[in-house]
């Protein structure tokens, strides 16, 4: 019986802060997580990097989310992802700790974090650990990190991305592997929500992308991560054997709870994307009569607030004062579409007729271009 299957026929794991991450001896770990929750996932890799002793050993994690899309600290949801189909589909969002660009995330993608001391930190040699364990699995296998620290497959396809943190004495670097995920919901989620976007954020970089599974169909999960845990034993001396953790366990992992709260907060995946500006025309129909014109939009978004608006409809189809209301009801609140509808609804309630009329169609193409 592999190390995998012996792990996940496990019940428990008592006392991970005494029993897994004890001891005296400087030796690896790898640790499976039981959660398919990103959020929890997430929390779980910042609780070990913040209070396990990575001058002694290293740590490698495995995990796996349910549908989810991961932005990087410094990047534009917004600008990444398709909000209104995550939505629709009960996808979250979430923004991990680490740079790099955005992911699509489900049950046959595997993320890998590699944790070490600051000392130790070789993004290289972690995925030289991956590339082996594919070539172990499947010596057919034409895989091959690159210099931006992906795994191509066949010299093309993008198999495997990554992203780094380093703290003072720490570091972590977690990358994925695409086994068997859902390309065409990776391609609905992973394009912009709102036109016309003016950001110094992080932009992700496409790549044409593959599973592992089109190209080695008999490979099992259980297969790969056992190939991976005797690489990594192989790779850095260890000995290790995989021990199921459930990131969700305070007695284990204490104040994982508040983390995995702030990670699910809008304060943190809105509020910390970095300054922008929309600019994008609105086009305006009024329904009655079917006549049209084009406005333009113009917001300032700062911490995820709207710092200005400046509307621009011609005078024949709103009042001045009209547009000057709504675009004043915006600023101050939050960059989202509820907070936006809701401005929307105060002012319509001030009209009535045609005016209200045209002042819900230019409200509904403000709502639209938030997402």
């Amino acid at each position: 019986m592999s190390h995998v299957r012996r792990s996940l026929s496990l019940l428990r794991v008592d006392g991970v802060l005494g029993g897994v991450f004890g001891g005296c001896d400087a030796s690896g770990l790898v640790l499976l997580s039981r959660s398919t929750d990103v959020f929890e996932n997430l929390a779980l890799e910042d609780w070990i990097d913040a209070n396990v002793d990575l001058q002694r050993r290293g740590v490698l994690l495995l995990w796996r989310n349910r549908p989810a899309v991961v932005i990087g600290r410094h990047q534009n949801p917004w600008a990444e992802c398709n909000l209104a189909a995550m939505r629709r589909a009960a996808v979250p969002l979430a923004r991990r700790r680490s740079g790099g660009g955005t992911v699509y995330h489900d049950l046959g993608n595997l993320n890998m974090t590699f944790f070490a001391s600051k000392k130790a930190y070789d993004r290289q040699r972690n995925l030289s650990v991956v590339t082996g364990a594919l070539r172990r699995a499947r010596p057919g296998l034409d895989v091959h990190a690159t210099e931006r620290l992906d795994i191509l497959l066949n010299g093309r396809f993008k198999i495997s991305g990554s992203a780094s943190r380093l703290s003072r004495k720490s570091s972590y670097h977690h990358c994925t592997l695409l086994h068997s995920a859902d390309r065409s919901a990776l391609a609905a989620v992973l394009r912009p929500s709102c036109p016309g976007i003016h950001s110094n954020a992080t932009p992700s970089v496409p790549s044409p992308v593959a599973n592992l599974l089109d190209h080695a169909p008999s490979l099992q999960w259980d297969e790969l991560l056992d190939a991976l845990v005797q690489q990594y034993n192989a790779e850095f001396g260890y000995d290790a054997a995989v021990a199921p953790v459930d990131p969700a366990d305070e007695l284990a992992f204490p104040g994982v709870g508040r983390a995995v709260a702030e990670l699910r907060g809008w304060d943190w995946t809105f509020s910390k994307t970095p300054k922008f500006s929309v600019q994008t025309a609105l086009h305006l129909t009024d329904a009655v009569s079917a006549a049209s014109c084009s406005a333009r939009l113009h917001v300032e978004v700062k911490g995820g607030v709207v710092e200005s608006c400046v509307l621009d409809v011609p005078a024949h189809w709103l009042p001045p004062r009209l547009v000057a209301a709504l675009a004043a009801a915006l600023v101050g609140d939050r960059f989202c579409r509820q907070r936006a509808a809701a401005a929307v609804a105060a002012v319509l309630r001030t009209e009535n007729g045609e005016l209200q009329r045209r002042l819900l169609d230019l409200g509904d193409a403000l709502v639209s271009v938030i997402s």
